[in-house]
């Protein structure tokens, strides 16, 4: 009897052995591919800003759990609202699993007006094949101003002006207070052109501006932490549909509540859906499958690190993770909105001065 049974033990370990020889060849030709090499992550917006600081954690920590444990850079592109950068990672830059991109999530709402477009699309990249690696952390976006400004409410924005600086159109801090003003009636008066939220927060301090809309409530933490315990700004509206917890509890309202319409509600939740993307980062379609895998599993490993965890907790910023696959759904899930909600969205993110 015992003679019967171990070659039968012998030959399921076999088995359990071969089973396991392509995940282990895949790890090690992976390993075998990112060993000595450099991994560089492309930021999409200037130094200094939220997603700048976000890139740059995730650079520090991710290339420990790469296989092959390749050095890790972080560079900046900023230029149209991210899409330069995006624009560089799908046809120039090597499609190898080398080139990470850290792009504004509002990137995913720009792909989405610009397919619309058929043959007189605008966009040198095709956003609807990136794929996605995972994201730090979801967004929560808001309006502040300064507490000794005009603007004590979101309501004051509704029968008198708020000025606010803004960067370029296809940025949060443009778009989103002017689709504000589409859908619920606010007298957002913009003062655009600022490279980013770390210039515009410089200019909220000299009283040059009185605001700010389209601002990550992490990277308000984080560049201005603070900002809201000395008493120097105010939120004066969530720009999410569902709200963030800690802001909640401040009993500041969401912008969807002061919607006029039914119509107006879906555009401002569609826009406010890529705020799910949060920190994005991305990588082009060619990249081998492995590779993804890869990268997907070392993004989500990195955002367990006690390091990462450690050194984000010093610096306020909000860790939540998504996974690629995640992002990767959702982003089929936007893409594929009706074309007239899109046009209608799109119009509404035209801003017109009050």
């Amino acid at each position: 009897m015992l003679g019967g049974r171990m070659p039968r033990r012998l030959a399921l370990l076999a088995v359990f052995v071969l089973a396991g020889l392509p995940h282990a060849h895949a790890q090690d030709s992976v390993a075998q591919f990112y060993r000595g090499r450099q991994v560089t992550i492309v930021v999409g917006s200037p130094p200094g800003g939220g997603f700048d600081i976000y890139a740059r954690l995730v650079g520090r920590h991710i290339g420990k759990y790469i296989p092959g444990n390749p050095n890790v850079i972080v560079s900046n592109m900023p230029g149209a609202a991210s899409n330069a950068s995006l624009a560089h990672i799908y046809n120039v830059a090597p499609r190898d699993g080398t080139v990470i991109g850290a792009p504004q999530n509002s990137a995913i709402t720009d792909a989405l007006f610009d397919l619309q477009l058929g043959n007189a699309r605008k966009l040198r990249h095709d956003a609807t094949k990136l794929i996605q690696i995972g994201s730090a952390t979801t967004d929560h976006y808001v309006c502040i101003g300064r507490a000794d400004g005009p603007i004590k409410t979101f309501k004051d924005a509704l029968s008198q002006e708020f000025l606010i600086g803004a960067s370029q159109p296809g940025t949060s801090t443009r778009d989103y207070p002017a689709m504000l003003n589409h859908t619920t009636g606010s007298k957002i008066r913009q003062v655009s052109g600022y490279p980013g939220t770390r210039e515009i927060t410089l200019a909220i301090e000299k009283n040059e501006v009185q605001g700010l809309c389209g601002f990550s409530w992490s990277s308000l933490n984080a560049q201005r932490p603070d900002w809201i315990s000395s008493g120097f700004i105010r939120v004066v509206v969530q720009e999410h549909d569902k709200g963030n917890p800690e802001i909640n509890k401040m009993g500041v309202p969401l912008a969807v509540d002061f919607a006029t319409s039914p119509e107006n509600r879906k555009i401002m939740e569609l826009v406010y859906s890529s705020e799910t993307f949060g920190r994005p980062c991305v990588t082009a379609p060619e990249v081998p499958a492995d590779r993804v895998a890869a990268l997907r599993k070392a993004f989500m490993e990195a955002m367990k690190d006690e390091d990462l965890l450690a050194e984000a907790k010093r610096i306020r910023l909000a860790i939540d993770p998504i996974s690629g696959d995640e992002l990767q759904e959702l982003a089929g899930k936007i893409f594929g909105t009706p074309r007239d909600l899109v046009e209608k969205t799109k119009q509404a993110m035209e801003y017109k001065a009050p």
